[in-house]
């Protein structure tokens, strides 16, 4: 499985991407440090981009600095970061799109929403946490970032660790091996500072994509109450707590995160546009049976506000009935087999 890569420039500058597939458009961050074509043969992250591009037109790219991208004269900044990504979006014709983000990569997938909902559908994160001075104390964060400076490629056992759970000696050499390839010592240990100093909590207020938060419960790389966190401060978020220790989605049972990640990102927006998290709030009330007057005194809402949220869910569902409402509402629980 080879695909095409192509060029693009961005503010933080030029950065490689590439498209596989065939569907919705799907952007996706798989962390830290990436690599367009070395990351294929990573554990099982080949398998999982194909799992993902038998749906979606799955837009990959390395970040500045990384990989195939422009390695001098970059921005390696948290928003260098993001726009580089919406520049890769704009290049792949993605005017709208899914995300998936992982680790670090959900930061940035979840700023994308919070700050341009107008062109995310839904967003699924993997492994996040909503700020990195969480990940550990500073003492500890200020050696991890020494250790990657002294020591970067040359497959040390301590660093594998905190990505795959029990890593064998084939597996630090495959880990150690990446790592030479996707970045310098020097920029690995600026985009690790850089997602240390990131806390994107108040961003995560704002989010008003449907979103869907997946976590290893005892994930050696970001604890699970991390990602807990995550979920309960973007509104409506779904917490899916999964099985295993490997921070690395593909690491692992990594058919268990695939499987979660379709379920949420498959689920159809009929007439092409999705309910907002407010609107499904509203439609499972309505579901629940509960008129419009009910439905505003339990969310603290005007009535009037209601019929607005009502009528946009019935235009959106392309529907007539408050029964076809939940109906519909009805079939989502039951596709959401997590």
């Amino acid at each position: 499985m080879r695909a095409l890569i192509r060029y693009c420039a961005t503010p933080a500058g030029r950065v490689a991407y590439s498209t596989m597939g065939s569907g919705p458009a799907l952007l996706c961050d798989s962390g830290w440090i990436t690599h367009l074509r070395g990351q294929l043969d990573l554990f099982s992250f080949g398998a999982f981009v194909e799992g993902l591009a038998q749906h979606f037109s799955v837009i990959r790219f390395d970040k500045p600095g990384c990989g195939l991208s422009d390695r001098d004269g970059v921005d390696l900044s948290f928003d260098g970061q993001v726009a580089a990504a919406l520049a890769v979006a704009d290049a792949a014709g993605a005017r709208r799109f899914r995300l998936f983000g992982a680790s670090q990569g959900g930061q940035l997938a979840a700023a994308i929403a919070a700050r341009h909902p107008e062109r995310v559908e839904a967003l699924v994160v993997y492994g996040m946490c909503a700020s990195g001075r969480d990940l550990a104390p500073a003492d500890v964060r200020t050696s991890v970032v020494a250790l990657v400076r002294a020591h970067w490629g040359m497959g040390l056992q301590a660093l594998a660790r905190a990505f795959v759970a029990d890593p064998t000696a084939e597996d630090v050499a495959a880990f150690a091996r990446f790592q030479r390839a996707s970045a310098s010592a020097t920029a690995a240990a600026r985009l690790l500072e850089v997602y240390y100093d990131t806390d994107i909590r108040a961003l995560l207020a704002e989010v008003r994509t449907p979103t869907a938060v997946l976590h290893r419960e005892d994930d050696r790389g970001t604890g699970f109450e991390l990602g807990r966190e995550v979920a309960a401060r973007v509104p409506g978020a779904v917490l899916v707590p999964l099985l295993g220790s490997s921070h690395l989605y593909y690491h692992g049972d990594w058919q268990a995160v695939l499987d979660a990640v379709l379920a949420f990102l498959k689920q159809p927006s009929r007439g092409g546009q999705r309910l907002t998290a407010r609107e499904l709030e509203v439609a499972e009330l309505v579901t629940e049976g509960l008129t419009n007057h009910a439905i505003a005194g339990r969310l603290s809402l005007a009535p009037r506000t209601v019929e607005t949220h009502v009528e946009n869910i019935r235009r959106k569902l392309q529907v007539s009935s408050r029964a076809q409402i939940a109906a519909w509402t009805t079939e989502q629980r039951l596709r959401q087999s997590f």
